[in-house]
């Protein structure tokens, strides 16, 4: 109040506001600070390099040394799968020549083709370690990949198979490595998971590998004269498959769902029951009973798996497709070994051996461009 009479009123500063953006409904303020604080800053001009990590989306491929030439580094570990899928076909026709009076020349070369196949794939392994063995542990401690570690003892298995009516001897003392082997795999991926270091990603078909592998081993054990030891490892592959199946089948109903390009390697579920039967034959000497049983469970199975042939059709050629080599012709010795009608059995025989060498060639195709030596895509 001034002494005029004249009433003013100071004006407020105001300070100017800064220009309003729009927000979607719902939305955080743009300049909100996020909720999700990583634990280590990283630089703005970084490109981050993938890794391994668990839920939905591809699994990311293992590349231990991205920054690496085209070269040995890269080979990538599921190459080891290869003479098992083509193993399990040298013991299709093998079964075939005794049943179906198929020539038994051609099993017994697939399996000699087998047995070199072996000596390159793991060979190539075993150097690419000895050059390069932080990418070998970096592939290892992969949740998917790490489970094919355990390919080349079921394959050494297959030739221990493959060996004994030629040489006894040196069979029976193949089998014995190869099971010895295969069980320190095994034991190492239960410890891993027993520690507490498992992954959601872990839960994919090829985990079955080395945890069911184990069921093989009697389907020429107990010819070779190791019954103990072949009960043993039927009880030790029977739980794990039995212990790891739901685990796979709640993956498969409730997610995260099996990346497109692993697609093919569900047809890894026929394998169990199909090599148990035969396992089962071979401990007890009778094809029915328990044997019949695996036989019934992996009959479901393989229908499953063919009803979804036209799906599984657009899945491009990986590795993966590799996948349906041995089961496949697990799932043929089965029917020919447990006396199914011989149309049965020369259809499966078949399909496994037209699905093995379109695998084997795309395969050839891929390894003659160089695929295998280079940095994967992700």
């Amino acid at each position: 109040m001034s002494g005029t009479g004249k009433r003013s009123t100071p004006k407020p500063r105001v300070k100017a506001a800064a220009p309003k953006r729009a927000v979607p409904a719902g939305a955080a303020p743009p300049d909100a600070p996020s909720l999700a604080v990583p634990s280590e800053a990283e630089p703005p001009t970084a490109v981050p390099v993938p890794v391994p990590v668990p839920g939905p989306g591809p699994v990311l491929a293992a590349v231990p040394v991205p920054a690496a030439p085209p070269g040995l580094a890269h080979l990538p570990l599921p190459l080891l799968v290869l003479p098992m899928g083509l193993g399990g076909l040298g013991l299709a026709w093998r079964e075939a020549a005794t049943v179906l009076g198929a020539p038994g020349a051609i099993g017994e070369a697939l399996l000699a083709l087998t047995a070199l196949l072996w000596l390159v794939v793991v060979g190539g392994q075993v150097l690419r370690a000895l050059r390069y063995p932080d990418a070998m542990l970096a592939e290892l401690r992969h949740p998917v990949r790490v489970a094919f570690a355990a390919a080349p003892t079921v394959a050494l298995m297959i030739l221990a198979g493959a060996v004994w009516p030629h040489a006894p001897g040196f069979g029976a003392g193949l089998w014995g490595v190869a099971v010895a082997l295969h069980l320190v795999v095994a034991m190492l991926l239960l410890r891993r998971v027993l520690a507490g270091r498992g992954e959601v990603a872990m839960l994919a078909p090829p985990l079955l590998i080395p945890f069911v592998g184990n069921i093989l081993a009697p389907v020429f054990g107990a010819r070779m004269g190791f019954l103990d030891a072949s009960w043993m490892m039927f009880g030790v592959g029977t739980l794990l498959w039995l212990a790891v199946l739901p685990l796979l089948l709640h993956r498969l109903l409730a997610g995260p769902p099996l990346p497109f390009a692993m697609r093919p390697s569900i047809a890894i579920f026929v394998a169990p029951p199909a090599v148990g039967a035969l396992a089962v034959a071979a401990l007890t000497g009778q094809a029915h009973g328990l044997a019949l049983a695996f036989t019934g469970v992996a009959l479901l199975v393989a229908a499953a798996v063919l009803s979804l042939a036209r799906e599984l059709a657009r899945v491009p050629f990986s590795l993966s497709w590799w996948g349906v080599t041995f089961p496949s012709a697990a799932f043929a010795v089965m029917l020919m070994g447990q006396g199914f009608h011989p149309v049965f059995g020369w259809l499966a025989l078949a399909l496994n051996t037209a699905l093995t060498g379109w695998v084997a060639w795309r395969t050839a195709k891929a390894a003659r461009a160089g695929v295998f030596l280079r940095p994967e895509a992700h």
